[in-house]
């Protein structure tokens, strides 16, 4: 479980592609101290298991459907990723319940400046849409953020993002046509579970 609080901003340092699954491997210098082998961490919000640790680095092996379902094919070494270690219950909760499971990937639409904070703007699949609400919580890439809009005819998302998330984590160097890891807020999908199931 994580919150959606970018914790560092790491980089792609190799990524070794085999025939159902791909080794990645991520320069972390400032949480390298906290991870273990079998530790979990959210890379751009996608909850991947460390391997293996060797100095400022961790690697983790990421499964062909991940690599389907997530932008995490989309990196390159040198890549800029959100990275943020698993929730602690005796911490202080910041952000929102993320699980570090992906629904699905948006687009993105635009990244426009503003004097002290940027609009960003994506395009998200038609069936995750009904999941977003104005003002609830949304995860791109890894970091909780509040929704700005839902636009229900064309499913363009607006979210505004403040200096420190823009200088905190990768979103600032995204361009149009981007992918981004979309997760959801787990409680619509458990009250439309439950709604769809009903008594039955």
């Amino acid at each position: 479980m994580f919150t959606g609080l970018v914790a560092e901003l790491g980089r792609v340092h190799l990524i070794e592609k085999g025939e159902s699954s791909a080794v990645f491997t991520f320069e972390a210098p400032h949480l390298i101290s906290e991870i273990k082998v079998g530790d979990s961490v959210a890379v751009n919000g996608v909850c991947l298991t460390a391997t293996s640790i060797s100095g400022t680095q961790f690697s983790a092996d990421v499964m062909v459907q991940t690599l389907s379902l997530t932008s995490l094919a989309q990196l390159s070494v040198g890549s800029f990723v959100n990275l943020e270690l698993a929730a602690q219950l005796q911490a202080r909760m910041g952000g929102h319940l993320v699980q570090g499971h992906i629904d699905g990937v948006a687009s993105v639409v635009d990244l426009t400046p503003g004097e002290k904070w940027a609009r960003f703007d994506l395009s998200v699949p038609a069936h995750l849409a009904k999941y977003i609400v104005n003002q609830g919580s949304i995860c791109l890439d890894g970091v909780s953020l509040t929704v700005g809009s839902i636009e229900d005819e064309t499913n363009v998302l607006t979210v505004w993002l403040i200096p420190e998330t823009l200088e905190r984590t990768n979103l600032s160097r995204k361009l149009p046509g981007d992918l981004v890891n979309i997760e959801v807020d787990v409680l619509a999908k458990y009250v439309e579970r439950l709604m769809a199931k009903g008594d039955k």
